[in-house]
């Protein structure tokens, strides 16, 4: 039941593959939960689900294209844009998911990120931001605040962290928004919408990882990271972008900050090579 008292159950345990369980995520870990909510967003958008197809890369989140019972990919470390873009090119019809973490995502594959952002491919990103390499030892990453401690900052990091929403809107995605694991409701809706959205669209989920970061940062367990972000996540539709950046103890911002139209890479592909331009051009040149 919801707060409503009405019975909101979605079935998705059928999106599960059963004999890859149990999962290898850590005690605390956020991606459960994220996952249960794209699924039930899934089910919630109504899409062919054999017109489906979920890329990941390497690290935690990538862990999650071999958990569903989709036309999955787990891609090489950064490598989930590439193969996602070429397999909307060759397949229009799918509805292609990327399901990456901030490190894999915005690293090695940063390059990748704007890039498709700018050609406002029909993708749907979700990536998944714990502020650090989780799966291969707690390393500091492109996310991770100043001052933070990691396994390679022990003292502190110095480096200024990516403020994801501002870059790929710079970059130029058509649909941003950014939720924690503890917005379970509002993240689902979000995907739903994000799922529906035609060209770039990206969401950020900020979740806890007690086993590294928290532990690190003295953040303890992974419940008591989610009752942070509860009592430090402020609302705001909408919001100046240059000013979401997370910090170490700063409140994070949540909402959905950008939401427009233009034209998809296909769309421009199209019009280019339409007999009509053609005619058009050749009109121009007389």
């Amino acid at each position: 039941m919801n707060g409503n008292g009405k019975d909101d159950h979605i079935e998705t345990g059928f999106l599960l593959r059963q004999d890859r369980l149990p999962h290898i995520w850590c005690p605390g870990c956020g991606l459960g939960t994220v996952l249960q909510s794209f699924l039930r967003a899934l089910v919630k958008s109504e899409l062919p689900l054999e017109k489906v197809a979920i890329v990941s890369g390497i690290g935690c989140t990538g862990r999650v294209a071999g958990y569903v019972k989709l036309d999955s990919f787990h891609t090489t470390h950064g490598r989930a844009i590439p193969f996602a873009t070429g397999l909307k090119l060759a397949n229009p019809e799918m509805k292609v998911v990327v399901f990456s973490g901030d490190g894999d995502l915005t690293s090695i594959g940063g390059n990748h990120l704007i890039h498709a952002a700018r050609r406002n491919m029909d993708l749907t990103v979700i990536c998944v931001n714990n502020f650090i390499y989780g799966m291969t030892g707690g390393q500091v990453a492109p996310t991770t605040p100043v001052n933070a401690r990691t396994s390679t900052s022990p003292l502190g990091n110095f480096e200024p962290a990516f403020n994801l929403p501002n870059l790929v809107t710079a970059a130029g995605a058509t649909y941003v928004a950014r939720w924690t694991a503890i917005h379970v409701r509002r993240l689902e809706n979000t995907m739903t919408e994000a799922l529906h959205k035609k060209g770039f669209s990206f969401v950020e989920v900020i979740t806890p990882c007690p086993t590294h970061y928290g532990r690190k940062n003295r953040q303890g367990s992974g419940l008591t990271q989610l009752k942070y972000y509860r009592d430090n996540s402020v609302i705001k539709h909408g919001a100046q972008l240059g000013e979401v950046g997370i910090g170490m103890t700063d409140p994070i911002t949540v909402g959905k900050f950008v939401d427009i139209e233009r034209p998809t890479f296909s769309d421009l592909q199209s019009r280019i090579r339409s007999p009509k331009t053609a005619a058009e051009v050749q009109s121009t040149k007389k």
